[in-house]
């Protein structure tokens, strides 16, 4: 398998704090063997940064679109960064 690892920074918006979304997109990147962290902004949106496999990182990336049960996702946008941080673990950075 060919791997690449990439590093994306990420925005989500809708209703998408109080809803337990940086809670559950820290076990979601568990489960896709993600580092990076999440963490929610003044406005009201969501940030995270997700670094790993190409096709772990887009997993991720769509499990986002879709959220907790209780998000309602309006919007996300990605950028690629062309630099790895080499995170060690997944954080909530508040």
């Amino acid at each position: 398998m060919n791997s690449e690892l990439i590093n994306v920074r990420i925005k989500i918006s809708g209703r998408v704090q109080g809803v337990f979304y940086r809670a559950e997109t820290q076990k979601a990147a568990g489960r896709h063997n993600i580092k990076g962290w999440v963490r929610n902004l003044p406005g009201g949106d969501v940030e995270a940064v997700f670094e790993g496999e190409r096709e772990d990182v887009e997993k991720m990336v769509d499990w986002c679109r879709k959220g907790p049960p209780a998000s309602s996702v309006t919007s996300v946008k990605t950028e690629k960064n062309s630099t790895l941080e080499n995170f060690t673990d997944f954080q909530i950075t508040y």
